[in-house]
């Protein structure tokens, strides 16, 4: 009787460590599934520094800058924050002759660049970090 209690316990432990391995091959799979590649057609974009399970509310991890990118509380914006310290048009990133400038449309918390708070239009660097709220971003120019 102990031999095949013995035996059950092998095998039951055994398909608990197989069930085991395959949910960890799982959440990896699912995780490299939701990385979304920059296309090598950016030449600029911002990417998101903060981790995306950290915070209340939806947001993508990197956005393309084309002509002009808004970001604010408004719908209309073209990267929507439902955070409260963002103000509903709260700053833009503008195109010109292939550089990028930044600038905050008089926000009610500001917008920090390289943890200075701005408040003309400043030319961005490729490495330099903004932070909006409680969301910071890496912007990243490969033109």
């Amino acid at each position: 009787m102990f031999n095949l209690l013995s035996i059950l316990f092998k095998y039951v432990f055994i398909i608990i460590i197989y069930l085991f391995i395959f949910s960890i091959i799982r959440l990896i799979y699912l995780d490299i599934k939701s990385i979304n590649p920059v296309s090598a057609d950016d030449s600029a974009y911002l990417k998101l520094i903060n981790r995306m399970d950290s915070l209340p509310y939806k947001i993508k991890e990197h956005y393309s800058i084309h002509g002009q990118l808004t970001l604010g509380r408004a719908n209309d914006n073209n990267i929507y924050i439902k955070d409260p310290f963002v103000s509903k048009r709260h700053m833009k990133v503008t195109e010109d002759e292939g550089k990028y400038y930044l600038e905050d449309l008089n926000s009610a918390n500001g917008t920090f660049l390289n943890e200075e708070r701005i408040f003309d239009v400043v030319k961005l660097d490729s490495g330099d970090i903004i932070k909006v709220g409680n969301v910071e971003f890496l912007f990243v120019n490969r033109g």
